[in-house]
């Protein structure tokens, strides 16, 4: 099971490395910005949320007997009094793994520090991967 939550661990620290936020100050629809100044920040940051994500997740037994993986993409907003918002699964890999990804990214409910452009809070979109993988080179049980 640790080599589960390493290789999901290993698999965050590369998307948040390759992840950079320019500021482009781009604003959707209904007052939902893209990317904003200073972009919503988990408590602790990006190690506090890795660990927290983690110690979540639960790999659903059907899928590791079928040996399904993957990269699930969970989309949310971040509003502006830093409460996740608007949860949905941007890029899916298994209803299984989906279903366990929605479930995770619920459990973050701590309170994030809200994103800011021009010195006021916003509602930012947010997307997080969580990565699913098994260690092939041993049974997992």
């Amino acid at each position: 099971m640790k080599t589960i939550q390493m290789i999901l661990v290993f698999a965050l620290i590369i998307v948040a490395g390759k992840t950079k936020v320019s500021a482009q100050n781009e604003e959707v629809k209904d007052g939902v910005y893209k990317e904003c100044e200073v972009m919503p920040e988990y408590p602790g940051g990006v190690n506090a949320l890795m660990s927290d994500i983690v110690s979540a997740v639960k790999y659903p037994e059907e899928a590791k007997k079928n040996g399904i993986q993957g990269k699930v993409f969970v989309s949310f907003v971040v509003d502006e009094k830093g409460k996740i918002k608007d949860t949905k699964i941007a890029r899916g890999v298994d209803p299984l793994l989906d279903k366990e990804a929605l479930r995770v990214v619920g459990e973050l409910s701590k309170t994030w520090t809200p994103g800011k452009e021009k010195g006021k809070t916003v509602k930012v979109a947010y997307t997080l991967p969580i990565n699913f993988a098994l260690d092939n080179n041993k049974k997992e049980k």
